[in-house]
């Protein structure tokens, strides 16, 4: 146990707190259970620690635990948070929970038996709250994180302060956020930078090893988080990364159900879940026709790797600039947005904007009798009436 609190103290102390992710703002902290969950690689124990840091001190009313510590070996979770408690503990925060067998009845039980307990915990993107054994749906509020924004990259490499805007703001006020933005910096100067290493916060550890790095995270992802939580057979993983080769080699990828199952080797509907855990995993983004009715056995019409640095990392042979552009887009307003396939165009967002993605020279042929449909333009700084800057997508969150 005093190796467990020594650590969380360690932690603590040594965790930088010069540039907090914005979701921390957004976080309602008063509540006793908060799951938070988002993809290996995206900053969620660092948003742990510097809560402790910045809000609560690093005292021992407060502890950091990573519940794939092997002191959980020979330990029960109740047996921490009974120590805990009993020595003034209030807040406890648990980090990757899913390494712990039967998770869910234990937070459970610990937010039933420790009524003055507040607890935060972390999961994969994987995780489910609503579970048969223990309904945490109706106890913990949930967030979803992902990677960095393009205006967060910017706040960290550049030490600028830009808040981000809405939508609305983008769509009706774009030639004024140009206005600020380039009073303080050339967004297109970083932009690339960005796209091909910005997405997830260890590029400030540096670039050298960043693939590296990033192709550990999908190796983890899919070798032990699908077989411990999609109960996928370390035997068949091989399969889901020639899948995942396969849309590397052609993203955005159309798919074609049939000839991949004679390619991979795998019935149809064992092929789609694969496709839905990759999803899932946020190793790729899906588009479909209506996103209301989606299931998991619904194939998609179009799939885009989840974000830039994957396919800069995954697909070096294909990193068609027009590709990034789309991929850029469609991942910045997936995190607060519905988008979904559209009749023309290349994107329909909350079922009522049509968006077309290109260079600066696209014109609104494509868009066309659409009555609210936009340009996003790459390589632009000032927009121009429905043509609107791409950077400026990445200023959302």
């Amino acid at each position: 146990m005093d190796t467990l609190i020594e650590k969380s103290f360690q932690k603590v102390r040594e965790i930088d707190t010069r540039f907090v992710r914005s979701i921390m703002d957004n976080i309602d902290w008063n509540d006793r259970l908060i799951g938070i969950r988002g993809s290996r690689g995206v900053g969620k124990t660092t948003l742990l620690l510097q809560r402790i840091k910045k809000a609560l001190g690093n005292t021992s009313e407060s502890l950091y635990v990573s519940l794939d510590n092997l002191w959980f070996a020979e330990h029960s979770l109740l047996d921490l948070v009974d120590y805990f408690v009993k020595r003034g503990g209030k807040y406890l925060f648990l980090d990757e929970v899913h390494k712990y067998p039967n998770w869910s009845q234990a937070i459970k039980n610990i937010y039933d038996d420790f009524p003055d307990l507040k607890v935060v915990f972390t999961g994969s993107s994987l995780l489910e709250i609503l579970n048969a054994r223990a309904d945490l749906s109706r106890r913990a509020i949930v967030y979803n994180i992902q990677g960095l924004s393009y205006r967060e990259f910017l706040n960290i490499t550049q030490k600028t302060d830009f808040q981000s805007y809405s939508l609305q703001d983008v769509l009706k006020n774009h030639k004024e956020i140009s206005d600020e933005v380039l009073s303080k910096i050339k967004p297109l100067q970083f932009f690339n930078d960005y796209l091909q290493h910005g997405y997830y916060p260890f590029f400030t550890e540096g670039t050298a090893r960043f693939s590296y790095r990033l192709e550990e995270v999908v190796n983890m992802i899919l070798e032990v988080e699908l077989p411990l939580l999609r109960h996928v057979e370390p035997a068949y993983v091989p399969k889901i990364k020639q899948l995942l080769q396969i849309i590397a080699e052609a993203v955005p990828f159309i798919p074609n159900i049939d000839g991949l199952c004679k390619r991979i080797g795998i019935h149809r509907n064992t092929l789609i879940s694969y496709l839905y855990y990759l999803q899932e995993t946020q190793l790729t983004n899906h588009l479909h026709k209506d996103i209301s009715g989606i299931n998991r056995l619904q194939k998609p019409e179009k799939i885009y790797f989840e974000n830039t640095n994957l396919a800069y990392t995954l697909a070096q042979n294909n990193t068609d600039m027009g590709n990034m552009h789309e991929t850029f887009f469609l991942n910045q307003l997936s995190y607060n947005h519905t988008v979904e396939y559209p009749n023309s165009g290349d994107f329909w967002v909350d079922k009522k904007l049509l968006f077309e993605v290109g260079g600066k020279g696209k014109t609104e042929k494509q868009i066309k009798g659409a009555n609210v449909a936009y340009i996003a333009a790459d390589n632009i700084e000032y927009g121009s009436g429905k043509k609107i800057p791409l950077w400026q997508f990445g200023m959302l969150y």
